[in-house]
């Protein structure tokens, strides 16, 4: 249903008179506005006539003719599975250039999911005619008021500005694009008196392989899923990492102790391909069930903290760090482009706090 908008004076003021038929969703989005007020004489809602408020009603252009717009509407297509035909014909365009470009499928999975909320949520506009104000008007109006996550939002300002730097160069300004403030949150780690607790109480030799290799490599869940016969070297004890993240290789040592336990492992299930495979012989682990193992094993371990695969690789580095490894060999084991994603562990480690006297410890 739509609404009208018209700029009146009222009592002095410059206002916004807004005028619509009955409509719940509509009436709760004007209510959040802030100054927003009822006028008995005006039958109508009212809120200040400012740009902010203009942009937030839709009005892109603070100076253009104010028009009607349907949030309603928006709502209903952002709710339903239909995909219009200029937000489709965009995708297409975008998966062949993100295929042509050779980036990882969880990439273009990602980035596709992420450019079609963005663009569904401005439909009916064409990606041609989208500026920097829409953009702002998303993240307000989806991100913040849905709550979605910084790196969510970081997430769609990357698909966003490879998609208009690439294919669509029109409009939007990407240099004025920017990404969202993060919050600098040290990574969570287990302790080793709980890592070794977790691993001792696994007691499937095929899941206490993979937990064991994900903390004694620094491995991510996908890494340790990709992982072939052929990349573990137990003669030069060492475990080849293919493609990961960026598409990088790298080579990380595997201890003796490790290399008995996957022998005892293979020797058990004899896969055939992947050194970890699923219910089907020469297909790969369940991501998804291989963050079971961990949940369920937490459990067993009474380890009461919502940890994931990741923690455990955030462990490894720590621990690294806490017995005096060098930062720069912990940037090469785990494959971080720049040292300074590697220094995140230097706010977790105890390596030198524990040396530090509290001033009270001298009174």
């Amino acid at each position: 249903m739509s609404w009208k908008i018209t700029p009146i004076k009222h009592k002095g003021h410059a206002r916004l008179k807004i005028e619509f038929t009955n409509n719940p969703i509509l009436n709760k989005k004007i209510r959040a506005i802030d100054g927003a007020l009822w006028s008995a004489g005006l039958r109508a809602w009212h809120v200040a006539d400012t740009p902010s408020n203009r942009m937030q009603l839709n009005l892109f252009d603070p100076t253009a003719t104010l028009k009607e717009v349907d949030f309603s509407e928006r709502e209903a297509l952002m709710q339903s599975s239909e995909v219009p035909a200029h937000v489709a014909e965009a995708l297409n365009q975008f998966n062949y250039f993100l295929q042509s470009r050779r980036y990882r499928n969880n990439t273009v999975k990602s980035y596709k999911e992420a450019l079609l909320i963005f663009l569904k949520f401005l439909s009916p506009k064409k990606p041609e005619d989208i500026n920097l104000q829409d953009f702002i008007l998303f993240n307000n109006e989806y991100i913040i008021k849905n709550k979605r996550s910084a790196s969510y939002q970081n997430q769609v300002v990357n698909a966003v500005k490879l998609y208009f730097s690439t294919i669509t160069k029109k409009n939007l300004e990407i240099a004025q694009i920017h990404r969202p403030r993060r919050s600098q949150k040290n990574p969570n780690v287990l302790s080793k008196e709980e890592i070794k607790k977790l691993l001792d109480m696994e007691r499937n030799i095929k899941h206490k392989s993979m937990l064991s290799l994900a903390y004694a490599c620094g491995l991510r869940c996908g890494e340790v899923l990709n992982l072939t016969l052929k990349d573990v070297d137990s003669r030069r004890m060492l475990l080849y990492i293919r493609d990961a993240k960026g598409g990088k290789d790298r080579v990380v040592p595997i201890s003796e102790k490790l290399i008995i336990l996957l022998r005892n492992y293979y020797m058990a299930y004899k896969p055939l391909k992947y050194l970890f495979e699923g219910i089907k012989k020469g297909s790969k682990y369940d991501e998804r069930s291989f963050q079971l193992v961990l949940k369920k094993t937490l459990k067993t371990a009474n380890i009461n903290k919502p940890a994931t695969l990741h923690w455990l690789r955030h462990s490894y580095a720590t621990h690294l760090l806490d017995a005096g490894t060098d930062l720069r060999y912990i940037q090469e084991l785990l494959g971080h482009k720049s040292s300074r994603t590697t220094e995140i562990y230097t706010h977790v480690s105890n390596r030198d706090l524990k040396n530090i006297i509290s001033p009270f410890d001298t009174l």
